[in-house]
């Protein structure tokens, strides 16, 4: 959708204006302010002028065509109000108006849809505060605007328009765009993504979202960022059920799986974020930095022994790495650090050269020269008022000098949280230094970073199976393992071989030509938990015993589910011991199937250490599923045990993936548990399987 008309309109009208407090008040003297203030227009059929401004009766009188339009009248006239605009030519509007999706009031929202649609008009909101353009100055909000603009490179799209007035609020913090989307209605989250992502004075983009509603374009629209390398930092709410229910009820969104929303951003190197300060400061922090750094490695120079070893448990917990200084490194450092300073990674430099704003650059720049080290920290909490004298003005210096040389991105690592010194703020940020928050925000921070430092868009499909049928009623059916494993073959994924047997006659004639021990199961399309129900006999070493099996098996069967359909009993040779995982397929109702790979057995209840991730996906994403696993060890020679076929399970998930993607439709459900994965070389095994359909 077209938004240039919207977002940087030559021309507006304000619709209803008035001078009573609230959102008309505000946007009137809002847009007051604004650089094209000769080309904004009142419109009120009662009023003659609203803070000394002309009134028009209407959008008709207004002597120029209009590009953008800003409603402040109750939902009731606002298809008139759109109409008429429309009839005039113009093809944007703001509409503040609540009371649709977001109290349930969802066929007003349909009919409102349907109407922008029919009229060609880019129509932000309903239940929105409107947007800042802070790059042409043009402020319709319906919340006061402090101040005048300032313009930066950060975007920032909210369902909550309160959060784009407290994001606004915050000083040091510079924005292209702020946006309040409310329930999106006509223009989604995803439209206005797409227009940012191209949008070259934008730099960083903050999304705070309580759900999709377009999962084809949202796919789109990730993979434009993840191609063009330009971050995006979500922080969605509805991780519980509290928060999925007061995302339905703030904006009618549907929050969706959490656990699947994760496994996509991931998938097209998104930032998440967990709180509304995280998002605040990692888009502060990457619009700050004059690069991204080249490399995962970290060097931290601290003035103390005890922030040192918080610099080095804090980030180390959270998997950032500290290489270890190069021999070249090692000894620049010891010609530059006094005696009693110990080279090493993290750095306790002491604070002898602090005081030095030459030697302490030339100490970054020696770390900065190390090939393992992508991104220096420098260890030092600024505080709201420092004076000339204080060992941060030559410390600031350093590293102003260090960051000029353009090599590699330099930080300031805090200890404490407080407000910080506005000029050495401004000096450091000027010079692309940053500086984050305390420790445990900060490291979270550089955590986030590094992850999107990782992440190579061209390892990865950047694509979805999302499903073309969505809401049609369709009818479960959960086929038999059998049936299951012959849907599963014909789909070419490996199947040991087996057989249904419905009676002893059938089973003295099979007997023979397997190999022992043996493993018999019951066979019925109502019985999907076969042990519970005395249904599986393991271990069996002859014909003999394979015979008792079937006739327990069959007792206990009808004793227990009287009323379940019996094909027989599956009989096939007993797989040999290996490591135990399971692979399973969910249907996101979304974004399509989601692949799981974990841990086996009993384990998967035990521990859940599961791993999921959406098709299709490739070898190398199918690895980087399997070696996220806490019990990764296990397939990776643990303590002494060989190595397991991890290439083998790779492509065994690359097939279910497949499998996953051609059946998309109907697939509501698949689970391999366990599926055994062998030594090196030995391939993997399918013991059982089970597939659920949606028809």
């Amino acid at each position: 959708m077209e938004l240039t008309k919207l977002l940087r309109p030559r021309s507006i009208a304000v619709i209803g204006a008035t001078d009573k407090p609230g959102f008309g008040l505000s946007t009137c003297s809002n847009l007051l302010k604004t650089k094209i203030k000769e080309h904004v227009y009142f419109v009120h059929p009662k009023r003659e002028e609203v803070l000394g401004k002309e009134c028009y009766k209407s959008i008709g009188e207004i002597p120029e065509k209009i590009d953008m339009c800003v409603l402040i009248v109750n939902k009731k006239v606002v298809p008139s109000a759109l109409e008429e605009a429309a009839e005039y030519g113009c093809k944007a509007a703001v509409v503040y108006a609540s009371g649709y999706g977001e109290t349930g009031d969802k066929e007003s929202e349909g009919q409102l849809r349907e109407l922008c649609r029919k009229l060609d008009m880019a129509v932000m909101g309903v239940n929105c505060a409107g947007f800042i353009n802070n790059l042409d100055e043009i402020f319709a909000f319906g919340m006061l605007v402090p101040g005048e603009a300032r313009k930066g490179n950060v975007a920032i799209i909210s369902q909550s328009g309160k959060i784009c007035l407290n994001m606004m609020q915050i000083t040091y913090m510079n924005f292209s765009y702020l946006i309040s989307s409310g329930n999106s209605t006509c223009i989604r989250i995803e439209d206005y993504l797409e227009f940012l992502i191209k949008d070259e004075d934008t730099k960083v983009i903050g999304l705070y979202m309580e759900g999709i509603k377009d999962p084809v374009k949202f796919k789109e629209v990730l993979k434009q960022a993840a191609l063009a390398r330009k971050p995006v930092v979500i922080l969605k709410v509805g991780k519980t059920s509290k928060g999925s229910a007061l995302a339905a009820s703030h904006t009618g969104s549907l929050a969706g799986s959490d656990k699947a929303f994760d496994a996509i951003v991931k998938k097209f190197g998104v930032i998440r974020v967990d709180d509304i300060e995280e998002l605040v400061q990692m888009c502060h922090m990457l619009s700050v930095l004059p690069m991204i750094p080249e490399n995962t490695g970290l060097s931290a120079m601290c003035l103390s022994g005890g922030e040192t070893g918080v610099c080095a448990d804090t980030g180390t917990l959270l998997g950032l790495e500290y290489p270890e200084f190069a021999p070249e490194t090692m000894e620049k450092l010891r010609e530059l650090l006094p005696d009693y300073a110990t080279p090493a990674n993290p750095l306790d430099m002491s604070a002898t050269l602090a005081h030095d704003g030459e030697k302490y650059a030339a100490v970054i720049q020696a770390i900065m020269e190390d090939p393992s080290i992508g991104m220096v920290l420098c260890g030092q909490t600024i505080l709201p008022e420092h004076g000339p004298k204080d060992v941060i003005q030559p410390m600031s210096d350093g590293m102003v000098i260090a960051a000029g040389k353009k090599k590699k991105p330099v930080a300031v690592m805090s200890f404490f949280n407080s407000s910080r010194d506005k000029m050495v703020r401004e000096k450091l940020e000027a010079a692309g230094v940053p500086i984050l928050p305390a420790t445990g925000c900060g490291f979270k921070l550089l955590k986030y970073l590094m992850d999107f430092v990782k992440y190579k868009p061209e390892e990865h499909i950047l694509d979805l199976a999302i499903l073309e049928n969505q809401k049609k009623e369709k009818v479960r059916t959960a086929l038999s393992e059998h049936d299951s494993k012959c849907e599963l073959a014909a789909a070419g994924v490996p199947v040991p071989p087996e057989a249904i047997v419905s009676s002893k006659e059938e089973l003295r004639d099979f007997a023979p030509g397997i190999s022992y021990p043996a493993v018999a199961k019951i066979a019925s399309p109502d019985i999907l938990h076969k042990s519970d129900v005395g249904g599986v006999k393991l271990n069996l070493q002859d014909a003999g015993e394979l015979e008792t099996a079937y006739q327990e098996i069959m007792e206990s069967v009808k004793e227990k589910c009287p009323d379940a359909r019996i094909d027989g009993v599956l009989v096939q040779s007993m797989l040999p011991q290996g490591v135990e995982m399971i692979i399973g397929v969910n249907a996101d109702p979304q974004f399509g199937p989601m692949i799981l790979c974990g841990l086996g057995g009993v384990f998967v209840e035990v521990f859940k250490d599961v791993s999921l991730y959406p098709a299709p996906l490739n070898e190398q994403e199918a690895r980087s599923m399997i070696e996220s696993l806490k019990g990764y060890k296990l397939l990776n020679g643990y303590r002494g045990s060989k190595k397991c076929d991890v290439d083998a399970l790779a492509k065994f998930i690359v097939k279910i993936s497949e499998y996953a993607v051609a059946q998309k439709e109907s697939l509501k459900e698949l689970d391999i548990n366990p599926l055994f994965v062998y030594p090196e070389g030995e391939g993997v095994a399918l013991a059982d399987a089970l597939v659920i359909k949606e028809q």
